[in-house]
């Protein structure tokens, strides 16, 4: 059951038994005194579940269960920018050139992923996703003097994106007032046509999009949840590793790319998931990633060069619904709104998990 779920006891009770009060039985013969009440053995709580958002990590599936779990993911990026360049005399009177920029990116990801408890701890999984993109750019560019020129593209590309393998482990078992402590372990590969193996024409414009980043990546995290019912919060912080390659591939006859290293990322989130009725649940979060400096090589007319980009700041508000329908399939709706202006405006996840035992 998609509920919170949390051991509790009624309070006067469980007060009396925890300091070990006896009380006689009338009934017993010969006016014995038995005992009637005492501590109970602890049992271990309940683990919650926090299925309303993806990507969080939670507590594990149950071992030899399986999870088929596919979902389709809508993202919306916009840029409507004018940068002005110059010199401002009077709050009327500009000096310098105008750049003008508007840019929307779509992207729909169609994704398989599968799950498996191989023991009470361990968990591993498996996500393959489709990606299609559609993005177009009008802007306008100085140049030296009074010219400038306009760029006006219409892209879009589909095919396999990277596919992803995680393994979580849960470090404990939630006593003693403590949180559930969960590792994860991601890797990342690149299935997908990275930015440096689609086509471009003879002055280095890419012609088709990139389905993939083209860069291996490994991502350690660890995940607390701590129940308070009826909500369970939850936090998770995780370092991406993104591997450096030697590209080695000609933009242009004069334009060579050596080795490029992606930035690495920080990623923060944390929340709280509320459970409505034992069906339904609801969640409100927020997640941020820091991603460092992307330094690219590159040779032109053999001066090698080494460029840095600039890093990003990826804030976004996270909130998420559940519905249980029954013991074995569930319904996730998860949205993502951009607070920084790095972030995607508008992220939308629909996740539709089937469980089953297998073992």
């Amino acid at each position: 059951m998609n509920k919170i779920k949390f051991l509790l006891f009624n309070s006067a009770l469980g007060l009396a038994l925890s300091q070990g009060v006896a009380a006689q039985d009338t009934a017993a013969p010969g006016g014995i005194t038995s005992p009637v009440g005492q501590a109970p053995v602890e049992a271990p709580p309940e683990q919650p579940e926090v299925q309303a958002i993806a990507d969080i990590g939670g507590v594990l599936t149950p071992r030899g269960r399986l999870v088929l779990e596919p979902s389709l993911q809508y993202s919306h990026s916009g840029v409507n920018r004018l940068t002005f360049r110059g010199v401002e005399i009077l709050s009327t009177l500009l000096i310098g050139v105008f750049s003008a920029e508007e840019a929307e990116r779509d992207v729909w990801t169609a994704a398989l992923t599968g799950r498996l408890g191989v023991t009470d701890r361990l968990e591993m999984e498996l996500k393959v996703p489709y990606v299609y993109r559609d993005d177009t750019v009008r802007a306008t560019v100085p140049t030296v003097g009074d010219d400038s020129f306009d760029i006006d593209r219409d892209l879009s590309g589909n095919g396999l994106g990277d596919i992803e393998v995680t393994a979580r482990y849960q470090l404990n078992r939630g006593q003693n007032g403590w949180p559930f402590f969960v590792g994860n372990l991601r890797y990342k590969s690149v299935t997908g046509d990275g930015p440096f193996d689609i086509s471009r024409d003879a002055d280095g414009i890419e012609q088709e999009l990139a389905t993939g980043s083209g860069f291996h990546a490994i991502e350690p995290s660890i995940t607390a949840l701590f129940p308070s019912d009826p909500a369970v919060f939850f936090a998770n912080l995780g370092y991406l590793y993104n591997m450096s390659d030697d590209v080695d591939t000609r933009l242009t006859d004069e334009l060579r790319i050596g080795e490029v290293d992606p930035g690495d990322a920080v990623r923060l989130s944390f929340g709280m998931a509320y459970a409505i009725n034992p069906r339904a649940s609801f969640t409100l979060g927020f997640k941020n990633d820091f991603i460092g400096k992307t330094e690219t090589e590159y040779f032109d007319d053999d001066a090698r060069v080494t460029q840095s980009s600039r890093t990003l700041n990826v804030g976004s508000l996270l909130l998420g619904w559940s519905y249980q329908l029954n013991q074995d399939v569930s319904v996730n709706l998860g949205l993502e709104l951009g607070v920084t202006d790095d972030a995607p405006n508008t992220v939308l996840t629909l996740r539709i998990p089937f469980g089953s035992n297998v073992f």
